[in-house]
């Protein structure tokens, strides 16, 4: 029985929005999904600033209010990705819109383009499960993306800022691997930090 009505038009926040599981999703368009921890290679070179990062997030946090997805963003998500950038030279792309039919569509919150690889990260206020769908939703659309470059993995993070979750999704057999592991901000920025850079200097 399909989840998605064939007839109607969704957006990947949409898609959040219905509250399915991700297995089931993925089963919607062809894929399959198991979850295990998983061992993401980190990149082992040093890392300038990372500590004066993660000192100044753990100065800031206690005087901020992050009830609200905005707040998250600019306080913390922000800090990362931006510092990403400036590790990998990466193109950031923020609210990237794509569209592949009318069931895998919509705005990316954040894609990352180096010469070969794609990242993607998606931004959610405190629904870390549900989010995950919403990745699971963009990982398959770049997939099936005319644009994503010949990479075989594609490596997806969904956050809410203080909490991380990768996603992993093998091309060529069509599976996502939802990790177990939770990355914590700023507990676990280096893990964190290291699996994000190594995703894009491959």
């Amino acid at each position: 029985m399909r989840i998605l009505d064939p007839n109607q038009s969704y957006t990947f926040s949409k898609i959040f929005e219905l509250r399915i599981r991700p297995d089931d999703l993925a089963n919607e368009f062809g894929y399959g999904l198991t979850r295990k921890r998983l061992q993401l290679p980190q990149y082992q070179l040093e890392l300038e600033h990372l500590e004066y990062l993660k000192n100044h997030i753990e100065v800031v946090l206690p005087y901020i209010d992050l009830a609200n997805e905005t707040s998250r963003r600019e306080v913390l998500i922000s800090q990362v990705v931006l510092q990403l950038v400036a590790y990998t030279k990466a193109q950031l792309r923020i609210e990237y819109s794509i569209k592949v039919n009318e069931q895998l569509q919509g705005y990316l919150d954040y894609l990352f383009r180096s010469q070969t690889e794609l990242l993607v990260i998606e931004a959610k206020r405190e629904d870390l499960d549900y989010g995950f769908t919403q990745l699971v939703a963009e990982m398959i659309a770049l997939d099936q993306w005319d644009r994503t470059p010949e990479q075989s993995i594609l490596l997806g993070a969904v956050t809410t800022g203080t909490i991380w979750q990768f996603g992993r999704l093998s091309r060529a057999t069509k599976e996502i691997e939802q990790g177990l592991d939770l990355y914590r901000v700023p507990d676990d920025l280096e893990p964190l930090m290291r699996i994000l850079v190594q995703a894009l200097v491959a």
